[in-house]
């Protein structure tokens, strides 16, 4: 990859996102829309996933390759023309899996993975510089995690203390021994390489969200508009909005606090929604 400083990494890195999974624990919204193409702040958490790798200079289907499955014809339409698609049948391979699937594709390259899930935002840099720490200095040969303090560094799930942060950055010593049978990188790479003392943990300074639930989907929806309303274009506010993200061409005549409506959303009149999600004219989901 290209870029600034004596902090680049020595070796070529290429990037795959990963945007197969069902997201079963955010049903029944990804009942419409596969979790990597869930709006944050009015933005497919996808799209901010191949913001951030443009902003370390990782760009087009020669440089980011993108897995899809459930639901993945949206996805593949989505992504069009701007990454290599991995397109996996029937169930999704898994983390691991989904690298075995693409070893043509990364062919040599170190890997830096990032899950289309995860909502990054940190108060200083923009997307991309802000976890180029990651890819600093990297000698193509260990296994580095993003990661932020856990609240209990010896809880289960825990690398040096610290909790995943969404993005990791792989080696090709060990990439080409994957397969495309189902598999999780926890099992197949991170944990071996932590036995073997060649795991680094690089912290990320800022907000982490994984969206996996209801509550910290709402949560990145909300921290995305720093306590103000983000309205997209072509919506129509005739209602109450506090503190609110109203997608586009979204119809508000009712009241909205701490909330999400999805693009082409509705809120009646006299509707009062606070802390919820709204999608299409009547589904209503908990935050």
């Amino acid at each position: 990859m290209s870029a600034a400083g004596s902090g680049a990494p020595r070796v070529e890195v290429c990037a795959v996102v990963l945007a197969a999974g069902e997201g079963t624990r955010l049903r029944p919204l990804t009942e419409r829309l596969p979790k990597a193409l869930c709006p944050v702040g009015n933005v497919p958490l996808l799209d901010r996933v191949l913001a951030r790798l443009a902003g370390l200079g990782l760009t087009g289907p020669e440089r980011v390759a993108v897995n899809a499955c459930y639901l993945g014809e949206q996805v593949v339409q989505h992504v069009g023309g701007r990454a290599t698609l991995s397109v996996e049948p029937g169930a999704p391979l898994g983390t691991s899996g989904a690298l075995g699937n693409l070893r043509n594709v990364i062919d040599g390259r170190g890997v830096l993975v990032g899950n289309a899930d995860g909502y990054l935002a940190h108060p200083s840099l923009a997307p991309g510089p802000d976890i180029a720490a990651l890819l600093a200095g990297w000698d193509g040969e260990t296994v580095r995690l993003l990661g932020q303090p856990a609240d209990n560094p010896g809880e289960p799930g825990t690398f040096s203390g610290h909790r995943f942060a969404g993005f990791s950055l792989l080696p090709w010593r060990l990439v080409r021994g994957l397969t495309a049978e189902p598999g999780d990188l926890v099992r197949t790479v991170w944990r071996p390489a932590e036995a073997a003392g060649t795991l680094e943990v690089v912290p990320f300074d800022g907000t982490y969200l994984d969206t996996g639930t209801p509550r910290d989907y709402l949560a990145a929806n909300l921290h995305a508009a720093a306590g103000g309303n983000l309205v997209g274009a072509g919506a129509t506010v005739d209602g109450r909005c506090t503190r609110a993200v109203i997608g586009a061409g979204a119809v508000v005549h009712g009241e909205v606090t701490d909330a999400v409506v999805w693009p082409g959303g509705t809120v009646h009149r006299g509707e009062r929604l606070c802390r919820v999600i709204r999608a299409g004219v009547d589904l209503t989901v908990a935050g």
